[in-house]
């Protein structure tokens, strides 16, 4: 299950991606329009920050912005950012000890194929995509 905090940021980015490019973009404004919390918006946005995503400056005239082009965000990457893991099972986490059932796990095969569409269909949509309604 996508928390809140994945899908926040989705929503915070493609928020970013509509407004006048170039021109930092006040967290209140954003919080206002999308209905979020600006106290909880904040440790969200804290997560993009870090990752390199947006870029935020303090003062007057100050806010966020993005640092690339829509196109070259995929929900896929932000999702992994607020979300850790999207793995279906424990056992193909990214992390995961190697399973002792591997080798007779009836499910694995269907796991692993479960995740390989989520994989593909997260990381083959763009923050443009969503803008221009393309999804």
């Amino acid at each position: 299950m996508i928390s809140t905090k994945g899908r926040y940021a989705i929503r915070f980015m493609i928020d970013l991606a509509e407004q006048p490019e170039g021109f930092p973009v006040p967290l209140e404004d954003i919080a206002i329009r999308q209905e979020i919390s600006k106290k909880y918006l904040e440790t969200v946005v804290n997560l993009l920050v870090k990752a390199k995503l947006v870029k935020g400056s303090s003062g007057k005239g100050g806010g966020y912005r993005l640092l690339r082009k829509p196109s070259e965000y995929t929900v896929g990457e932000i999702l992994k950012i607020t979300e850790g893991t999207l793995a279906t099972v424990a056992c193909l986490d990214e992390d995961a000890d190697t399973c002792p059932r591997e080798k007779c796990c009836k499910t694995l095969p269907m796991w692993k194929k479960y995740d390989l569409m989520v994989h593909e269909f997260f990381y083959n949509i763009t923050i443009e995509d969503l803008v221009n309604g393309k999804i």
